[in-house]
């Protein structure tokens, strides 16, 4: 049952207009003025308040301003008579939903209040849905270098001054863009995302600052661009290392000036958007090249965040591994499963050459591919070797890693990164075969692989299994 609050200092109204909103299956409270309304609010906040304006003592502007420090999303309609429209108005201004004249119609009240209804129904579901994605955008790490960024976030965030995220794919660049955002004075306004290096140098101004109908082919009515969308938001520009010359120019003029025409028009769009661009390039190197302006660099570097990637901060890895195989284990409803101190140290050691995009890859792999018979077992280093790539980086497992023996690493120590590779993986599959009973499906299970992938690597490696 919807709640409504009556606040008017005339008495036949407040009995007149309660009965009739009773009739409609409302929840009514009433209030002779505007002090005993806000007192009426602070004892059980109604869905909708319906407010007069003029009355004795405190009056329905003055209720509306207080109502509105205390409670900024408060669904307030103003009720006016005849001679004070222009001071209904000035109260939508002031951030009622709308007003309705008096005498009062029913109808119309009705249609009123379910449309503040809605509005705030929907304004609640956007606020829990913003909640959730914050749980779920969680900037996971306890390292110097994560605590470091979390606290600049803090004080960067309220301000409005433009941010450059640089750091290598898979950092998380975009999640600290979107932290940011939740955190300002912005949160409720859109967040916008162009990836720049994703769009064709053709249609990325159109994209941008949108077009006029008929600006070009194919062009059949206005479009608003990413600039126009993000109004009094955040504007995310991704890959901006990736963005012609001729683009960033403008770029950097709407920068200067908050002001843009679309493709084909000559209307002067002015527009209120906090930047914050991202790249994995280094810009100082790419202005030496030619290939990025050095002013929109200086314009966009205003404050700077320089993302470490996974391997210089390993100290964070396990609570990562830890956060998101409890994430998948949810969302695909399987049941939760520990990683031995033996596969946690391979993950820590691994260089992880796509940062915290590939280990969130990984562990979402490792937890739908978890068989009947692992289910809620713990997660070996087996487990994982065919899943890591063993020359990344130049990485290769230690022996204490794989539990292959010294003397079995000892015979490749004078070969090539590739050999190595070979000679370690046809080790690793002879000695979890003799483990497994030279099982090829137990075999298969363990390692993580497809019984019919393991046959091949079987019959290539020349590896006798009877």
């Amino acid at each position: 049952m919807k709640s409504i609050l009556i606040v008017d200092d005339e008495e036949s109204i407040r009995r007149t207009l309660s009965q009739a909103l009773q009739d409609e299956g409302f929840g009514v409270q009433t209030a002779a003025s505007g002090q005993d309304g806000i007192e009426a609010i602070r004892a059980a906040r109604p869905d909708v308040v319906l407010l007069d304006i003029w009355m004795p003592g405190m009056d329905g502007l003055e209720a509306l301003k207080q109502i509105r420090a205390e409670w900024a999303d408060q669904a307030v309609i103003i009720m006016s008579g005849h001679g004070n429209i222009e001071t209904a108005v000035k109260a939508t201004k002031l951030g009622a939903f709308d007003f309705v004249e008096k005498p009062l119609s029913l109808e119309k009240i009705l249609l009123l209040i379910q449309n503040a209804s809605n509005i705030q129904d929907l304004a609640r579901e956007n606020q829990a849905l913003r909640k959730q994605i914050q749980r779920d955008r969680k900037l996971i790490g306890q390292s110097e270098a994560m605590k470091q960024i979390q606290d600049l976030i803090r004080r960067v965030a309220p301000t409005t001054g433009s941010v450059l995220i640089t750091g290598e794919n898979g950092t998380g660049k975009e999640l600290i863009a979107h932290h940011i955002h939740a955190l300002s004075s912005r949160f409720n306004k859109p967040f916008v995302e162009v990836n720049c290096a994703a769009i064709p140098e053709e249609l990325i101004e159109s994209e941008l600052f949108g077009h006029e109908k008929g600006s070009f082919t194919g062009a059949t009515q206005l479009r608003r661009g990413k600039f126009d969308l993000a109004h009094c938001g955040t504007l995310f520009l991704d890959e901006i290392g990736d963005m012609s010359l001729k683009t960033q120019a403008k770029i950097l003029r709407i920068l200067q000036e908050q002001k843009f025409e679309r493709v084909g028009g000559s209307t002067t769009i002015a527009v209120d958007v906090r930047v914050v661009a991202a790249t994995n390039k280094d810009l100082k190197t790419e202005i030496q090249k030619g290939n990025f302006r050095e002013d929109l660099f200086y314009r966009l570097n205003v404050i700077p965040f320089q993302v470490q990637p996974l391997r210089e901060r390993k100290e964070d890895i396990p609570l990562v591994v830890n956060h998101f195989l409890k994430e998948f284990c949810g969302i695909h409803g399987r049941m939760p499963r520990p990683v031995t101190d033996e596969a946690m140290q391979l993950l820590v050691d691994y260089p992880w050459p796509g940062n915290v995009r590939e280990l969130r890859n990984l562990m979402e792999r490792l937890v739908i591919l978890t068989s009947e018979a692992q289910e809620g077992t713990p997660i070996q280093a087996a487990d994982l070797l065919s899943h890591l790539e063993s020359d990344a980086m130049g990485w290769v497992p230690t022996q204490q890693q794989n539990g292959v023996s010294s003397t079995s690493l000892a015979g490749i120590g004078s070969k090539n990164l590739k050999d190595a590779r070979t000679e370690f993986e046809k080790e690793f599959i002879l000695k979890t075969l003799k483990e497994n009973d030279w099982n090829v499906s137990k075999t298969a299970a363990a390692l993580g692989l497809e019984r019919s992938h393991l046959h091949r690597k079987i019959k290539s490696y020349g590896i006798e299994t009877t």
